[in-house]
């Protein structure tokens, strides 16, 4: 039997289960990942190494999960959702995957792809709508609503969401204006970004 929190064990499976959580048969859930209280991971679910699945998180069947993914307490990850590696998912933040659902319509063959691409992070209570791609290292404020697509590296604000900025790898906004072309370093870290045409690019690859 798995010890409780704050001292788990490692299962034989290699990651970490606190006694509540339900993972069901056939879920794939990579070595190191910590699975907090009450949390359940569908069998068809898959799940990279060192992810944190906070308290009384759900993964769906359809759903795809990267390294080192970060989903804070009370996040459903629902079916047709696919996080990349180094995703932040804030707390009760929101995903869906109907766009226009109705109770007494079953439309779940109608689900739409969610895609969050790496290093994104999802603020505490934003909503991503279903069918948007996310890029990588975006960063969505808090509360905001997402409804179409987000560049790499934008900084969304807003209900609906609107882009205000740009952020770096570190997570410390750049000095870019939103179009056109510029250069910058990130404050924190000393890393090269460029504006080229509207879309933020990293140099220091």
């Amino acid at each position: 039997m798995v010890a409780a929190f704050p001292y788990p064990l490692i299962t034989e499976m290699g990651y970490i289960s606190h006694d509540s959580a339900i993972v069901d048969d056939g879920a794939q859930v990579g070595d190191h990942t910590r699975i907090w209280h009450w949390v359940h991971v569908c069998g068809g679910a898959r799940v990279g190494s060192g992810c944190s699945l906070g308290q009384n998180v759900f993964v769906g069947n359809n759903v795809v999960i990267g390294d080192n993914v970060k989903i804070q307490n009370n996040v459903s990850v629902y079916d047709n959702v696919t996080l990349e590696s180094d995703v932040f998912c804030g707390p009760s933040m929101v995903f869906t995957n109907v766009y226009n659902p109705r109770s007494a319509v079953s439309r779940k063959d109608e689900f739409r792809n969610t895609l969050v691409k790496q290093g994104a992070t999802l603020g505490a209570n934003c909503t991503i709508i279903c069918g948007t791609n996310i890029g990588e290292y975006a960063f969505v404020a808090a509360g905001a609503v997402v409804n179409r697509d987000v560049k790499p590296y934008a900084l969304m604000v807003g209900v609906p969401a609107r882009q205000i900025g740009w952020m770096s790898r570190y997570g410390e906004r750049l000095d870019l204006p939103l179009t056109g072309n510029a250069d910058t370093i990130c404050p924190h870290t000393g890393v090269r970004y460029q504006l080229v045409n509207g879309h933020c690019i990293c140099l220091n690859l």
